[in-house]
């Protein structure tokens, strides 16, 4: 009997346990959003079918709570593997029943991991506007990528072209590995946008992924895009389509940008702080971007924007950015044409109209004497010379902004190694069928010789033999050598092997030691 009672309470604790871990819907979900999300699956070799299912089942969790239709969202699945295939498309489900069978019932595809080739399909025939069955115009898009991080693919290009056509992309990775490329993909800000979680774990990010989801495709958002030094260009859902009335936008230094009332462009001063100065203009009912100029370098901005229509009462939307600093030159260095004792030093972008002078350091690592050269405002490289062989120097180029401000980058340098060629190679015959090979060499950096021989077409065709000689070696003996077999000697070093000198095996009777042939 009690071991009977026990067993009732492990399992009473365990139904309890998993009703425990179950999330309950979030409030506010239903009918607060408008938009196409697009789920990209890596279903490919990689991925098991322990990984596969759990991400299913976090997508299962992460869209229960949204309102599906037409005028609300719709959810779209492109599976990646050695040929990727759209699962459904925005126009499948328009219920949580149907979406939420559908996903119980995907398979993986396997193969390989062909991200880019997914792409493609996404941006043409799923993410595009006007396309059959293809995204709504007008409305936000958002691209999901689901992945391990394994041999991800050159995607940087392909997602910079999905987001530069307004396509939010955001990922999720179950492997810690790619971080630089999965940062450089995502729409910004990076911090809501990536996510690294274990396989086991993701329900610990199905809230905050959804909410980043939502603030994408709210009904009624605005955001800001292409921020620079002094402008920037403010976009949001055209609310009045189709109806009269306007747009008013105000934006200035926060937190002083905000109220003020009517007019096309102009300047006043924000009466809800009494001395902001804020700029404000209008657009007509059909636009859904403006462009904010004459904005100061790295300060945070807050802009307002309010529909008018005698029709339809609307919300005033606001959002806040911080322009980027003037200082951004140099922003990259790359390096090219390296040799044994110089190496071009190249960096961008080129600004002559923001920065006086650039100032190049270089010395050996560790603790080298620093040198340095000077260059113009209008040059982007240098050519470094009389360096050392086989040797890593620190570059640091600094540029001397014209406002008084610097900016510095450093990077590491290596020059190649001298690689000298072979010196002289003689072939002496020994008896019918052996050869003596002398050579010269012994230079500094060598690690030893590589010596082959082969049988020529009238001999004994395909014969190939080699060996490898340490760096004291000079001469060696050859046995059993085929007529006409072909011997070469070339020195190895530690980074490639040297171009090295052949002679032919010619056994006669009279048969004299001879120069190396090439």
């Amino acid at each position: 009997m009690e071991s009977h009672m026990l067993v009732i309470w492990m399992l009473l604790c365990l139904l309890l346990r998993r009703s425990s871990t179950q999330n309950p819907a979030p409030e506010g979900v239903l009918n607060c959003c408008e938009g196409d999300v697009l789920f990209l699956l890596d279903s490919s070799g990689s991925v098991s079918s322990y990984e596969h299912s759990r991400m299913l089942t976090f997508l299962s969790e992460l869209l229960l709570p949204f309102s599906l239709g037409e005028d609300q969202v719709r959810v779209g699945l492109l599976q990646v593997g050695s040929k990727p295939g759209l699962e459904f498309g925005f126009d499948t489900h328009t219920s949580q029943t149907g979406l939420q069978n559908a996903l119980r019932n995907t398979k993986p595809l396997r193969g390989d991991t062909n991200t880019v080739e997914a792409l493609r399909m996404a941006k043409e025939q799923v993410l595009r506007p006007g396309v059959a069955d293809g995204a709504r115009a007008g409305l936000p898009r958002v691209l999901v990528w689901l992945t391990d991080g394994v041999k991800p693919g050159d995607v940087i290009g392909p997602m910079a072209e999905l987001r530069e056509e307004g396509v939010a992309v955001l990922v999720v990775s179950t492997g810690h590995g790619n971080y630089l490329v999965l940062r450089e993909v995502v729409s910004p800000p990076v911090e809501d946008h990536l996510y690294f979680v274990d396989i086991d774990d993701m329900s610990i990010i199905t809230e905050d992924l959804r909410n980043a989801i939502i603030e994408i495709i709210r009904a009624e958002r605005i955001h800001v895009r292409d921020v620079s030094t002094d402008t920037a260009t403010l976009q949001w859902r055209p609310v009045l389509t189709g109806l009269t009335g306007y747009y008013e936008i105000r934006f200035g230094p926060a937190p002083t940008g905000g109220t003020g009332s009517g007019g096309t462009a102009g300047t006043g001063t924000s009466p809800s702080t009494g001395g902001g100065q804020y700029q404000r203009l209008t657009q007509s009912a059909d636009s859904n971007t403006a462009r904010l100029t004459g904005l100061k370098p790295d300060t945070t901005y807050t802009a307002t924007l309010t529909p008018e229509s005698n029709e339809q009462a609307f919300n005033t939307l606001s959002v806040s950015f911080t322009t980027k600093s003037e200082v951004v030159s140099p922003a990259t260095v790359t390096i090219s044409d390296s040799s044994p004792t110089s190496v071009r030093v190249s960096w961008g972008p080129l600004q002559p109209d923001k920065v006086a002078s650039y100032n190049i350091e270089y010395s050996v690592l560790p603790g080298g004497k620093p040198n340095t050269v000077t260059a113009s405002r209008m040059q982007n490289s240098t050519l470094l010379r009389n360096l050392q062989p086989d040797t890593t120097y620190l570059v640091t180029i600094t540029a001397r902004h014209a406002s008084g401000q610097s900016k510095v980058m450093s990077v590491k340098v290596c020059t190649e190694e001298v690689i000298p060629a072979l010196a002289d190679l003689q072939l002496t015959t020994v008896g019918s069928d052996s050869v003596q090979v002398d050579w010269k060499g012994s230079v500094n950096g060598l690690r030893g010789y590589w010596l082959t021989w082969e049988g020529q077409e009238n001999s004994i065709a395909g014969q190939r033999s080699s060996l490898y000689l340490p760096p004291d070696s000079l001469s060696t003996r050859l046995s059993h050598i085929p007529p006409l077999a072909r011997v070469c000697v070339s020195p190895i070093y530690r980074t490639a092997q040297g171009e090295g000198l052949c002679c032919t095996a010619q056994f006669h009777s009279d048969a004299l030691a001879y120069g190396y042939q090439s």
